[in-house]
């Protein structure tokens, strides 16, 4: 890998945002999975995810790439018009998470059953869209490690998803620490952070993520920013429809739907300097949430053909 991830920026309140990295060249992948390229450079302006993450940076994370390499051009039709919009609602796998205790042990051991049950709703949802799922790999961090997108953990960082190598990244401790030692009990908190990131999956997977890096490629910076936040608020929005689908066996009390909403609206971005601001306002990021948990269907949550105002 070139480059480092220099250190995030950080909303004004300090809870980070959450996000992926975009790489401009695709994986190579040797048999057994494992990523045999080297993946280099983003787009000027990082596409920042945030299932929720912390922000590496606001520009080039990882460093620029040789040649003159393009990603392959995709339809404005597959984010406007995607067939998961079509497939309804997502279907209840029944999944229930265990009580979160104090130590890594118990928070990997909660995002494991979550990632499970993440895996069984959207492959069943890709399968009725008639589309190839796969599910991501996973990397639920204690020590310091090095990404196809950077290396981890950078300051205020807990989750990123890299679709260098589809794989989510979330720091079993940094988790807590990053969403201002929310109260162990409140755990759709952290139920969404990783929801948010497996949502960066869908959208790699229906190739809404390769679409949205490839605006970003020709826009100016006020453009990029507006991309990234109609990526940004899509992966809230698809986490709110996963919650709502479960909301009966996880528990969703209204207790935690307070708590989630509340740690998210403290992430957002309306503060900045406008073309630094890629994941969207606390309203807007509070908002697709709800849309998504609230929602009849994944139709809901094409953020690509709504007004500029309702991603700002």
């Amino acid at each position: 890998m070139a480059g480092r991830a220099p250190s995030p920026r950080l909303p004004t309140d300090g809870r980070p945002a959450y996000r992926h990295v975009p790489s401009r060249r695709p994986p190579r992948r040797s048999p057994d999975g494992t990523v045999a390229g080297i993946i280099g450079g983003v787009a000027a302006v990082v596409v920042l995810a945030i299932l929720g993450f912390s922000f590496f940076g606001d520009r080039d994370p990882i460093g620029a790439i040789t040649g003159a390499y393009r990603e392959p051009q995709v339809s404005r039709a597959t984010a406007t018009d995607n067939e998961l919009y079509a497939t309804g609602p997502l279907t209840p796998v029944g999944c229930a998470l265990p009580e979160l205790g104090p130590g890594a042990a118990s928070m990997r051991r909660f995002m494991d059953v979550l990632s499970d049950c993440l895996d069984d709703s959207w492959g069943r949802q890709f399968a009725k869209a008639g589309m190839t799922f796969d599910v991501p790999d996973r990397v639920f961090w204690r020590d310091s490690g090095r990404s196809p997108c950077g290396t981890y953990p950078s300051p205020g960082s807990s989750a990123f998803y890299c679709p260098a190598n589809n794989t989510m990244y979330v720091g079993v401790e940094h988790i807590v620490a990053t969403s201002g030692d929310e109260p162990l009990e409140n755990f759709a908190v952290f139920a969404r952070v990783v929801a948010h990131e497996y949502g960066h999956h869908v959208q790699d997977l229906a190739g809404i993520l390769l679409y949205g890096n490839g605006l970003m490629e020709d826009a100016d910076p006020l453009g990029q920013a507006q991309a990234s936040r109609r990526i940004e608020l899509q992966a809230q929005c698809f986490a709110g429809a996963f919650l709502g689908a479960e909301r009966g066996t996880l528990p969703m009390t209204r207790r935690q739907v307070a708590a989630m909403l509340d740690d998210v609206r403290g992430r957002g971005d309306e503060k900045l300097p406008p073309a630094q601001r890629d994941h969207g306002s606390g309203r807007n990021y509070a908002g697709w949430v709800v849309a998504g948990y609230e929602g009849d269907g994944l139709a809901v949550c094409n953020t690509w053909t709504v007004p500029p105002g309702e991603v700002d």
